[in-house]
């Protein structure tokens, strides 16, 4: 329950805004308190306050619901007070952020490329608050871009694609073209052709990363199309993708799925082969230990990748017999490269310093 004092704050915020509701902004201040393990009291003050924005619902099993894993971890090792908000349009980026600073939480991940200037705006004015963008490409001195290397994910699943695909055709079906996104496809991609250079890989953006059905029948298509291995970067919206996958096979099409952003062989474990995932919880609270120990370097952009296990492949152990031991052992061999600088999966750059480009 918020204090006396916070409910004044934010009072204050909500006559001078009218962008968002007084019941919204007082909703979204609202938290819970849950002991750290080892024993927090109940009557403890929480070290600092932790805040999350997504702009989806954290219920998509994949990269809104693993940030939220994320900041609960974080109240677990550390006993932070937290706090989530759903952002439902562009206009309310910069009143969330400003009203989380305004009421003391000193650590906010704004979960999307898509907060980025807002988060460089709001950051201006509250230079005592550090703002981490996930995916983000605009960087300043309270800004911390959160660069999630899944291409290096991706790369794996591409390989296990190629090595899968009876039709030589296997396809991606993507939310919204920005570039951290279409890093993912294109290490896919690339993945894909190191086994196959013939290997025809098409790909379906949709321009939303919840439609369900968009999603669904952006993924029928490529199916039509003689698509048989299925990979998407989407939220909520890979529901659809999986469902036509489904579908398709109980119709006697050879077509399998793959999962993205965090491990979804459960979602559809009879037709997801295994997942590209990073590991957003584990890359939060590397960042809040940073942070509360004062090693998070400023103006720097922070990277999760294959190097620190952040980026990888993962088996859906229900299918794993569609993979030989040789298969097995190739994905081993490619994610030991990966960490260890041998392989270098392509990427693409989008970093720029805010007021100028490096």
């Amino acid at each position: 329950m918020e204090s006396t004092r916070e409910r004044t704050v934010l009072l204050k915020i909500a006559k001078k805004k009218t962008m968002i509701s007084l019941t919204l902004i007082l909703a979204m201040m609202s938290c819970r308190d849950i002991g750290v393990e080892g024993g927090r009291n109940d009557n403890e003050v929480p070290s600092f306050g932790v805040a999350l924005l997504t702009s989806g619902p954290v219920s998509d099993a994949g990269w809104y619901g693993s940030a939220y894993e994320g900041i609960q971890l974080i109240e677990e090792r550390f006993g932070a007070r937290i706090s989530h908000q759903q952002t439902n349009t562009p206009a309310e980026f910069d009143e969330v952020l400003r009203a989380y600073a305004t009421s003391g939480y000193s650590l906010i991940f704004a979960h999307g490329f898509e907060y980025q200037d807002a988060a460089v705006r709001v950051g201006q004015e509250f230079p005592e608050v550090t703002i981490v963008v996930s995916s983000g490409g605009r960087v300043a001195d309270n800004v911390i871009p959160l660069i999630f290397e899944l291409e290096e994910g991706s790369y794996m699943a591409g390989v296990v694609a190629a090595k899968m695909t009876k039709s030589g055709t296997i396809g991606m079906v993507g939310g919204v073209a920005i570039p951290p996104a279409e890093a993912t496809f294109v290490g896919f991609e690339a993945g894909a052709m190191s086994v196959d250079p013939e290997v025809q890989v098409l790909v379906n953006w949709i321009g939303s990363w919840d439609d369900v059905a968009m999603a669904k029948e952006a993924a029928v298509t490529l199916i039509r199309r003689g698509v048989d291995v299925l990979i998407h970067n989407t939220d909520a919206a890979s529901f659809g993708v999986f469902q036509a996958v489904r579908e398709a096979r109980e119709s006697g099409v050879e077509v399998w799925a793959m999962g993205m952003n965090r491990d979804q062989n459960d979602v559809a474990s009879e037709v997801i082969l295994g997942s590209a995932i990073i590991r957003i919880p584990e890359a939060f609270v590397q960042i809040a230990t940073l942070w509360s120990e004062g090693q998070l370097t400023p103006g720097e952009a922070h990277y999760a990748g294959g190097r620190s296990g952040a980026a990888d492949y993962v088996v859906n152990p229900n299918l794993s017999d569609k993979y030989d031991p040789e298969l097995i052992a190739e994905i081993d061999s490619i994610r030991l490269g990966i960490a260890d600088g041998l392989i270098a999966v392509p990427r693409i750059e989008f970093l720029e310093r805010a007021g100028g480009s490096f």
